[in-house]
């Protein structure tokens, strides 16, 4: 499918659902981590805001303003702009530090919450009840349009370069970066980590990303574990094989024996070894491909 065709679709959809007469639920960032992840670990990674700007932003949408948060070096610019893409606990202490510490190599590092309007996952005390309650009720057509909505405001600040745009998400995040390589053909690269590549799909949600594998206009690096619970390696290997057929520039880095969640240094899950190689690939897929 075309990515003309892609947007026609979520067009449609956006139509079909009434987002656009919401009133947003949360009008700004949660502090801390959600209640969900709570105890954090020993291990947890706090990275300071020396030398950056950072902190929330509001963000403008049709139907009002999203808060984000952002984080950039204090001086110069315009800088690569990286969207980051939240995990199922929205944008917590453990996404705005990813965004510090891109900030702290020279990016403008946005991430939006895109639960903004359905609800605030942050007091919720397990992630069934966030699925339930929040998650499955948010459309990808509107988290297309919100990240839009994203570019559109680090271009117009001045201190973003969206000729390099680079897209990373987690988790859920990770699911909507593969489908935000096919909607917007500005994205120049994009890191995947551990987003669900087959699930079942809804009026909300009508694709999955090995659906819109022939619509990717940037590179996609995915990084998943081969003991991942929620993602089999049968569909992660169901992916390589789609990206190979469509010849796709994309790579996908399967390591064995680990779990989800393995770059979430707040979380038992956590795995060092492969956090930190991972986020090495994911710098050099952004200088590889123009975004640095």
């Amino acid at each position: 499918m075309s990515t003309e065709a892609i947007r026609e679709e979520l067009l449609s959809l956006l139509g079909k659902t009434d987002f656009n007469r919401r009133t947003f639920v949360v009008s700004s960032l949660a502090a801390g981590f959600a209640l969900a992840v709570r105890p954090v670990s020993a291990e947890t990674i706090t990275t300071d805001d020396k030398g950056l700007v950072a902190g929330e932003v509001k963000i403008p949408v049709p139907d009002g303003e999203m808060p984000a948060y952002r984080a950039m070096p204090a001086s110069g610019g315009p800088f690569p702009v990286v969207l980051v893409v939240q995990e199922i606990f929205g944008v917590h202490e453990h996404i705005k530090d990813i965004c510090r510490r891109l900030a702290k190599l020279g990016y403008l590092a946005v991430a939006p919450e895109l639960y903004a309007r359905q609800g605030d996952v942050s007091k919720m005390e397990n992630i069934a009840e966030i699925i339930a309650k929040v998650v499955s009720k948010v459309p990808d057509a509107q988290v297309m349009s919100d990240l839009d909505a994203t570019v559109a405001w680090a271009k117009k600040s001045g201190k973003g370069d969206t000729a390099k745009l680079a897209v990373t998400g987690f988790c859920w995040g990770g699911r909507i970066t593969w489908l935000y390589s096919a909607h917007n053909p500005e994205v120049k690269a994009g890191v995947a980590w551990y987003g669900r590549l087959i699930t079942n799909t809804d009026e909300l949600h009508p694709k999955n990303p090995i659906d819109l594998v022939d619509a990717l206009k940037a590179p996609v690096l995915g990084l998943y574990g081969g003991a991942d619970q929620g993602i089999p390696n049968e569909s992660v290997e169901k992916m390589q094989a789609a990206l190979k057929e469509a010849k796709k520039p994309c790579e996908i880095i399967l390591y064995p024996d680990t779990p989800h969640g393995f770059y979430a240094d707040y979380r038992p899950t956590y795995r060092q070894d492969k956090a930190d190689d991972g986020w090495k690939r994911l710098l050099e897929w952004f200088k590889k491909n123009g975004v640095s």
